[in-house]
């Protein structure tokens, strides 16, 4: 690509920067709040992603309507169950998850469409339609992306949130006084579990019953240790178990169950590791060893 390509290139990007700006411009002269205000009326916080936040403003006033316009049920189902997983239910609701699909999935291949135009790159159309295809993907694999992230944290914290939890207990303490306490000290750090007992907390003050709110935390986690945990603790709430004795048993095999995985994990890389050592040490290794050797013998006799 020659300098003369690369100022073009560079011109459509401000260009496109422009225009951009511009449109955000006209927008943030409408009532912000009511532009990006949710149904309940609530301002949606602030997303990490730099994408949701940069394209949201577009998102309120050109694809909002039209994902309002899907009504299948199951699809929306499947949203829903996507952006709790993902810990994004206070920055995305459905409509907007819907709508940021179809943002991208027409914003991708109409930058490469005016890109392949003006530079002439010669992209077939099926790379368009492709990059169309990733782009109204993208929310999903975030929040797919999202919940593996959320699941380490959660994984790493439990043990030893589940012995304080016990401690406490053990010490005369209620079990979910003793969640209070143990989120109070944990305040300030990043910590998926804590931030998911502060929800447990929360609803339990505003009406929800105790299996109610331990039942949301483990669909919102969606991991098979957390939703044992409910269940055992549940049980051991309805039976009048000693919930001491069950958070120490939850603990040792909470423990048990991430040494495994470690165990796991390194007998993969152990099998992984076999791969570039066939395909690109063994085969440097015969020729340093074997291509003397065949070039005497090829050659030797002359």
């Amino acid at each position: 690509m020659g300098s003369a390509e690369l100022m073009l290139f560079a011109g459509l990007i401000l260009a496109g920067s422009a225009v951009y700006l511009f449109v955000s411009s006209l927008l943030a002269g409408k009532p912000g709040e009511q532009q990006l205000s949710w149904a309940s009326g609530n301002e949606p916080v602030k997303s990490k992603n730099g994408v949701i936040n940069l394209c949201r403003p577009l998102v309120h006033q050109f694809t909002m309507q039209h994902a309002a316009k899907i009504k299948s049920e199951k699809y929306r189902a499947k949203i829903r169950r996507l952006i709790k997983v993902g810990g994004l239910a206070s920055e995305l609701n459905e409509d907007e998850f819907i709508g940021l699909q179809l943002f991208l999935g027409v914003a991708f291949p109409a930058f490469l469409t005016i890109m392949n135009f003006s530079l002439d790159l010669g992209f077939p159309p099926i790379l368009v339609a492709g990059l169309g295809l990733i782009g109204f993907m993208l929310p999903e694999m975030h929040c797919k992306a999202m919940k593996k992230s959320r699941e380490l944290s959660v994984r790493t914290d439990m043990p030893f949130i589940i012995d304080l939890l016990a401690l406490a207990v053990a010490a005369g303490s209620d079990f979910f006084p003793a969640i209070q306490k143990i989120v109070d000290k944990i305040d300030g750090k990043e910590s998926v579990l804590a931030e998911e007992l502060k929800v447990v907390l929360k609803d339990i003050k505003i009406g929800s019953s105790k299996t109610d709110a331990l039942k949301e935390l483990a669909a919102r986690l969606d991991m098979q240790e957390m939703t044992s945990f409910v269940a055992v603790l549940i049980d051991a709430e309805a039976t009048g178990a000693s919930i001491t004795q069950v958070l120490k048993d939850q603990s040792i095999q909470m423990r048990m169950e991430r040494l495994l995985r470690a165990e796991k994990a390194g007998a993969r890389a152990s099998q992984l590791i076999l791969l570039p050592l066939m395909l690109f040490i063994l085969p440097a290794v015969f020729i340093m060893v074997f291509g003397p050797v065949a070039i005497s013998m090829m050659y030797g006799g002359q």
